[in-house]
């Protein structure tokens, strides 16, 4: 019965007057009293068969006891519809198939929402009915495409003397950054195997083993908090090469980019990607992954205000904190709720408040103008390069949550004020990343990627005589590929030297003792010619957001979780058995 299928999507006016079968389901219903109308729907798209009760009358009373979702099996012949039945909103609308036959191959419920309407229909119950959300048209795109990139990525790293070797999902948690997700072992009572953040030591290993060009499109995964870009389980495009260069690795990932916007998109990408320190993004973006599409930048002004009689500044130089400022042009459009607005909602990055000014005929006016001297509004104009009519924005606090309030804002402002265009693709190289940074409240230095980075080679000796402050001078051989202000990968030199990698693991707090039960099989192997190495994980996930310009990561996966990682269609995660906790010596501890 299924042999010799015709797919729906794939019909053309070449078929006029061939014979199919097309299998699928009842998109559409139509009964124009004598004559039914089915529109079928299977994976490549709609087609439409015609049951005209004068030549089957069985057939047509079985179309016509169809509703939408039942699966069924159609066979006729392909016909040309006439110019006034074409359907242009569907790639087959020219043709139609007049039906000879018609089965019922299962029944469907009533959907509990409509498969053809997105509108309105809520999350929670999209996914608990992900089976019947995926026939949606946008889903369906999305696991196509996805494939697609899988399918191209493949090809294009082969191409490129890349050997796809999978890793092990049962590891031994190192944990460092996200938490891990813990396995109990059966067999060995007590300990726990736990989940792959990502393949990292794995991939290192597979360079001291002789294989130098390895590539994993693999699952990882981090117990985080949730968000739109984030699930506890993703997928990355894993790499690691031997006798390699940043430069080298940027090129490779740049030729992948291109080829997979083209294929996805149909656009071309003609320009090199940009290199952007990262010091320099920190500066003028408040981030390290920066949106390029928004021409607002950020200025330092601290040294303007170093004699304002203006408390609210004066105050927050003499404790050490910034002023910074950004410019935002076409201000006519920022009404007074909105800047008042902008005030409360700063709070949520732990500013204080948003004080502003407005420029307009040559003066500075409104908001904190008044408190601010002629020989500053000078230097003001002259550092924002102001053109009328605009508005400046100021953050005054400790560093951090000035760069963080600003980085926001800029992008939040953008939106409101309609300055994003969505169709450009920015991509942007961020590198010169500091290999570590102090943290006060924990008094200890943390790896500002992972500890197996490698510093750049000539700043190795200031490890030997490491502060809080020198530490900010060294650099790491890292970068980061970031898209219209997403990071969608990640990537570094890595330390191939077994006493450097001890001496990043001390600097970090990790004993030797504690590397040696942690690490110990990564510390040995790199004793045994571990050669120069390198890599870089693309997020899957994002990029396909990104392409397909979905609000969400959720919508380019078949199966996500919610923002409380649950899966609403099989309610996971769930209780088990006192059986099976015995089984595995484990017992819950009611809080």
């Amino acid at each position: 019965m299924f042999n010799n299928r015709s797919y729906c999507g794939e019909l053309g006016i070449e078929d006029n007057g061939k014979e199919v079968t097309v299998f699928g389901w009842v998109d559409r219903k139509r009964d124009l009293g004598g004559v039914v109308f089915l529109e079928i729907r299977d994976v490549t798209g709609i087609i439409q068969a015609v049951f005209d009760s004068s030549f089957s009358k069985e057939n047509a009373e079985i179309a016509d006891s169809t509703r939408s979702e039942f699966v069924v099996a159609v066979t006729g012949k392909v016909r040309e519809r006439s110019p006034e039945t074409i359907n242009p909103n569907i790639p087959t609308g020219n043709i139609e198939i007049f039906a000879s036959s018609i089965e019922i191959l299962n029944k469907s419920l009533v959907p509990p929402f409509p498969i053809d309407i997105r509108e309105n229909v809520n999350e929670e119950v999209r996914l608990k009915y992900r089976y019947l959300d995926l026939r949606r048209e946008d889903m369906k795109e999305a696991i196509l495409k996805r494939h697609k990139m899988m399918q191209l990525t493949r090809e294009y790293l082969s191409s490129h003397r890349f050997i796809e070797i999978e890793t092990p999902i049962l590891n031994k948690s190192t944990p460092e950054g996200a938490r891990d997700f813990l396995v109990p072992s059966r067999i060995n009572k007590g300990e726990f195997y736990a989940l792959p953040q990502s393949p990292q030591l794995f991939k290192q290993i597979l360079m001291v083993s002789g294989f130098d060009r390895y590539f994993q499109i693999v699952k990882c995964f981090r117990d985080e908090d949730l968000r739109n870009d984030r699930q506890p389980e993703f997928t990355q495009i894993d790499m690691e090469l031997s006798f390699i260069t940043p430069k080298m690795i940027m090129e490779i990932i740049e030729g992948l980019i291109k080829k997979a916007v083209k294929e996805l998109t149909g656009r071309e990408i003609d320009y090199s990607f940009p290199v952007m320190d990262y010091d320099e993004a920190i500066s003028k973006y408040g981030t390290d992954a920066p949106d390029t599409r928004v021409g607002i930048e950020i200025r330092d002004c601290s040294d303007i205000f170093v004699n304002s009689s203006f408390n609210v500044f004066s105050s927050s130089l003499s404790t050490g904190g910034v002023i910074k400022g950004i410019a935002v042009p076409d201000s006519g459009k920022l009404s007074r709720k909105m800047t008042d607005d902008y005030s409360d909602y700063v709070r949520k990055f732990g500013a204080k408040g948003f004080p502003m000014f407005k420029y307009n005929d040559g003066k500075l006016e409104g908001g904190i103008s008044k408190f601010i001297s002629e020989d500053e509004k000078l230097k003001l104009i002259e550092r924002f390069d102001l053109k009328e009519p605009s508005v400046v924005f100021f953050s005054v606090d400790k560093e951090q949550i000035v760069n963080a309030t600003l980085a926001h804002m800029r992008l939040k402002i953008a939106r409101d004020l309609d300055l994003i265009d969505d169709n450009k693709l920015n991509f942007l190289w961020v590198t010169n990343f500091p290999l570590i940074e102090y943290h006060e409240e924990d008094r200890r230095f943390y790896a500002v990627h992972h500890p197996f980075t490698a510093p750049v080679a000539d700043h190795i000796p200031l490890l030997d005589s490491l502060t809080p402050e020198n530490a900010k001078k060294i650099k790491a051989q890292a970068y980061d590929i970031v898209l219209n202000g997403v990071e969608i990968g990640g990537g570094s030199i890595r330390i191939h030297d077994s006493s450097l990698q001890s001496k990043i693991f001390n600097i970090l707090g990790i004993s030797e003792d504690e590397a040696r039960v942690k690490f110990s099989f990564l510390l040995d192997a790199l004793q045994y010619g571990a050669p120069p190495h390198g890599g870089i994980a693309l997020g899957l996930d994002r990029i396909m957001m990104l392409l397909l310009k979905r609000s969400s990561i959720r919508e380019v996966m078949a199966f996500p979780k919610t923002q409380k990682g649950q899966c609403m269609m099989s309610e996971a995660p769930s209780p088990v058995t006192e059986e099976q906790l015995n089984e595995l010596s484990i017992r819950i501890v009611k809080k």
